[in-house]
């Protein structure tokens, strides 16, 4: 029996959880034939990988990124591929492009997920042929993919395209019985094309670009109760999956949707929320999440938080990032796409105090922690505060509010500016807690979006490290069988794809990991320019000896940190759609 590529000698992992062992993998075509103890006949085998002293285990699957721009014009997205993903989830957050125009699409992706809106703008019109679900998947499937795509459909995408975005974002205007049911049917057609279910969003700092409708919510958040149980009621049926994220400064949101996957009386609806964290600004909240979920689940749900599970560190140029959305005095400033009439904002003092009570204000739920003294400079002009907070720079320029010394700053620096802070995820403890948790999905990357501003690309790689490192030191909260099951065959399982196991006919979608090479470089800061954002840099992680070769569909695509020619040039990946239950 010939293969055309045989992996050898490696500790396999098949993404089940079962124990590790030594072994040999054939592949033919894009399925294993053979997980052999003996060595495999390399007669005939065109590629030969040695992977004794290595890791091989299934390619793993981010369930939460926003590359629905980026994969229509550089389908291959090599910056997930080279850290081990080979299958990534779009649709996140309400956000999709299968039914929206490219000015729509701009407003929607450009400010919430700080996605360039022209170049979303540009992407859509050039590029877009489809106008269904079904014509969506067809095109991707025209693409070079590079890993695998499975699809969420977005409430905001379905209800923008229905009412349009002026309606769709009004508070006293309801959808008519005509765009609901064309709302129904385009959820039922996305299902019907393979996608795995809907993402809907009520979180209410995810604001509009553009002129017509800017610094609106998303228009998921305008939905009212009724209109979220029809859609419901069409994933209970079809047994797919809600993706949502709740208003976390309101109970009753949270309650409606950790609750909306209970079966009592109808059948239960898989749900996954955003998110869960160790954060900074209410740290008590990290105790109930699993409380929360085991209860639900318990109760005859399905229920599972989404979870970042490396320290969720943020940076910004200037003023310009997503947490100055949650309050009042920053939205404002965000509103302000003028540089020169945002200044005069910065600079107004009566601005200055509504800013200085919004970053007092300590109480309620918040997601960033207002502390400017938790706030390093890491470049800027002026030499003198690059490695100080915000705090230390008031105290040196004689007590100055840390308010004060950071918007001097913005208005002396602009984006040449550039600091970070850590929001959330900074105990290991907790991140161990969360990471075992049965009532926690791992991911949550967001990656495609945030490009200046964060980088959890290699989350995976993190995770295995942390779960090896802490085992070695007598620490362990997971094997690492399990560690390799909750990035794999576990996300792959629960949304019901083809994709995350390692045995006999599966997907020939793996990874070669050096454990060796799972150091503190996994850490390292670094940028890359994105050449269809006109070479807009993106932060990235690279650590190019951590990944020996990564193989999707049976073929080389990556390894040691070069691509391989068909990446980006012949189809590799593949629509992977939900499979019907």
């Amino acid at each position: 029996m010939s293969y055309d590529t045989i992996i050898k000698a490696g500790r396999w992992f098949d993404g089940a959880g079962s124990a590790s062992a030594i072994r040999h993998l054939g592949l033919r075509g894009d399925r294993v034939v053979a997980v052999s103890v003996a060595p495999l006949d390399e007669t005939g085998c065109a590629q030969v990988i040695d992977a004794a002293g290595k890791w091989v285990v299934p390619g793993m699957v981010d369930i939460h990124t926003h590359y629905d721009i980026e994969v229509l014009k550089t389908p291959e997205l090599t910056e997930s591929v080279r850290h081990g993903i080979t299958t990534v989830l779009l649709g996140s957050c309400s956000l999709s492009t299968v039914h929206v125009g490219g000015t729509d699409a701009g407003d929607l992706f450009g400010r919430v997920e700080a996605i360039p809106r022209k170049h979303v703008i540009e992407a859509i019109d050039e590029i877009k042929t489809w106008n269904s679900a079904h014509e969506y998947v067809a095109a991707l499937e025209q693409l070079p993919l590079g890993p695998n795509i499975a699809a969420l459909l977005g409430h905001s995408d379905i209800r923008t395209a229905q009412m349009g975005l002026d309606r769709a974002t009004r508070k006293e205007v309801r959808p008519t019985q005509q765009e609901m049911a064309a709302m129904e049917a385009a959820l039922n057609e996305a299902l019907d094309a393979g996608f795995v279910g809907m993402s809907a969003q009520q979180l209410m700092f995810d604001k509009l670009d553009g002129e017509t409708c800017r610094s609106r919510t998303l228009p998921s958040t305008y939905a009212k109760a009724r209109e979220r149980r029809r859609l419901n009621a069409i994933l209970r049926r079809r047994d797919r999956v809600l993706q949502a994220g709740p208003d976390v400064g309101s109970p009753r949101s949270l309650a409606a949707m950790t609750l909306s996957t209970l079966g009592i009386f109808r059948k239960r609806l898989k749900t996954t929320l955003l998110s869960a964290a160790d954060i900074k600004a209410t740290p008590a909240v990290v105790h109930i999440m699993g409380p929360i979920a085991r209860a639900l689940n318990a109760l005859g749900g399905d229920f599972r938080w989404q979870h970042l599970p490396v320290p969720f560190e943020v940076y910004a140029d200037g003023i310009d990032l997503v947490i100055f959305e949650e309050f009042g005095s920053g939205a404002a400033a965000l509103h302000l796409a003028d540089e020169i009439e945002r200044n005069a904002l910065l600079r107004d003092e009566d601005y200055r105090r509504r800013f200085r009570q919004d970053y007092e204000a300590k109480f309620g739920v918040r997601v960033w922690h207002r502390d400017f003294f938790d706030a390093e400079i890491v470049s800027c002009p002026d030499d003198s505060v690059i490695g100080k907070t915000f705090g230390q720079v008031g105290l040196d320029r004689g007590g100055l509010h840390p308010v004060d010394a950071f918007l001097d700053l913005v208005l002396a620096h602009g984006t040449k500016m550039r600091w970070r802070t850590t929001i959330s995820n900074h105990r290991p403890e907790f991140l161990a807690k969360l990471g075992a948790d049965p009532g926690v999905q791992l991911g949550f990357s967001d990656a495609g979006a945030h490009l200046r501003n964060m980088a959890f690309y290699n989350f995976g790689l993190r995770f295995l490290r942390h779960a090896r490192d802490a085992e070695q030191a007598g620490r362990g909260f997971i094997s690492l069988e399990r560690a390799v099951h909750r990035l794999t065959g576990e996300l792959a399982d629960w949304y019901g794809v083809d994709a995350g196991h390692l045995r006999e006919g599966d997907r020939a979608d793996l990874v070669v990991i050096d454990p060796a090479k799972l150091d503190a470089s996994l850490d390292d800061y670094a940028e890359s320019p994105v050449a269809q954002y006109d070479n807009l840099s993106r932060m990235v992680n690279r650590n190019d000896g951590a990944v020996s070769a990564v193989f999707v569909g049976g073929t080389y695509v990556f390894g040691n940190g070069t691509a391989a020619p068909v990446l980006g040039t012949t189809r590799t990946g593949r629509f992977l759609e939900a499979k019907a239950r």
